[in-house]
Order: structure tokens, then C-alpha cells, then sequence
């Protein structure tokens, strides 16, 4: 199994939080998923703690390399840039990521959340997220029990397994 590209800075262990959550699920494929997650005006749809989705520069609706959005989350404004962006083809998993920021000096939470989408022998589908996050907001969500970016994160993971599989029954 593949795994996430982190960029220097946020390598999972050397910043203040750090979520991991995973699916491998039966009878969806990459290419089921992938729509639902590459746009993001898509994710309020499936995941209740996203909201305001926008892009910048006339970009969007799809992700892509270097391209800038905002959306809301956990209570924070995320400006954000995608920072990777391979769509599942032949074989290679897709991966999305990107780089968030909130707040300033104190208040300042930066993120790099990534996706990884990948076929698995069986009619089978993993799906990987997960998320470093530095500043003194990310010592805080470290400190609560149960972590909230894992239970959010997870909320999203199921979100999107429950919007594929009803797209592909449709």
C-alpha cells in the first residue's frame, strides 16, 4: 500500500497534532470516490463540518496544482492551496493535498491535509487521510480527548464512503 508525500515542515511527529484515518471498502473503486473528494464544493453534501467553499483566481470547481480555495471547518476560516493533485489512472492511486492556514501570530493553525485514494485487488478501495498541524491552535486539538480532527476526519471519511456508494447505486 502507498502512502502520503509530506512536505518538509510537516512530517508527522515534528509538528503539534497529527490525524490519521482510514476505509478500505468492498465494491467501490478510486474512480468512485475521486469526483466526491476533488471538488470541494461537493463536501458540505457529505461531510457537515465543511461550509463556504470557494475558489480564487476564477479556479475550480476541481482541485488542481497550486490552485487556491477557501472553506470552513472545525470553526476556522481555511484559506488553503492544493499542493498535489493526481487523479487515480491505471493502476496509480490518486492523491489530493493541500496546504491550510487560519489566524494569525498566537491564533495561527497552518495544516497539510492529504488523500490518498487507491484500487486493491478483491474490488476493493482504500482511503487514506491524514493531517499535520503546527501553531498553538494544533498544541489545543492535541491536547483534547478524544481528539477532535480524528472523530472530524473520520465523520468525512464515512461521509464520502456512504455518497459513493449511494451515487453508485443510483
Amino acid at each position: 500500500m502507498n502512502s502520503i508525500h509530506w512536505p518538509e515542515g510537516f512530517v508527522p511527529g515534528f509538528t503539534e497534532n497529527f490525524a490519521s484515518n482510514e476505509a478500505i471498502v468492498a465494491g467501490l473503486s478510486a474512480q468512485d470516490i475521486w469526483p466526491l473528494l476533488s471538488v470541494p464544493s461537493r463536501w458540505p453534501s457529505y461531510y457537515a463540518n465543511s461550509a463556504n467553499v470557494r475558489f480564487y483566481d476564477d479556479k475550480g470547481p476541481e482541485l488542481a496544482d497550486g490552485v487556491r480555495f477557501y472553506f470552513e471547518t472545525f470553526g476556522f476560516p481555511v484559506e488553503a492551496q492544493c499542493n498535489e493533485y493526481v487523479p487515480p489512472a491505471n493502476g496509480r492511486p490518486g492523491r489530493v493535498a493541500w496546504h491550510g492556514w487560519a489566524g494569525e501570530g498566537e491564533t495561527r493553525l497552518d495544516v497539510h491535509h492529504a488523500w490518498l485514494v487507491e484500487d486493491l485487488e478483491g474490488g476493493r478501495v482504500r482511503i487514506l487521510t491524514q493531517e499535520t498541524q503546527k501553531g498553538k491552535p494544533a498544541e489545543e486539538l492535541h491536547r483534547t480527548k478524544p481528539n477532535p480532527m480524528i472523530n472530524g476526519h473520520q465523520d468525512w471519511l464515512d461521509g464520502l464512503v456512504i455518497a459513493a456508494s449511494n451515487e453508485q447505486s443510483s
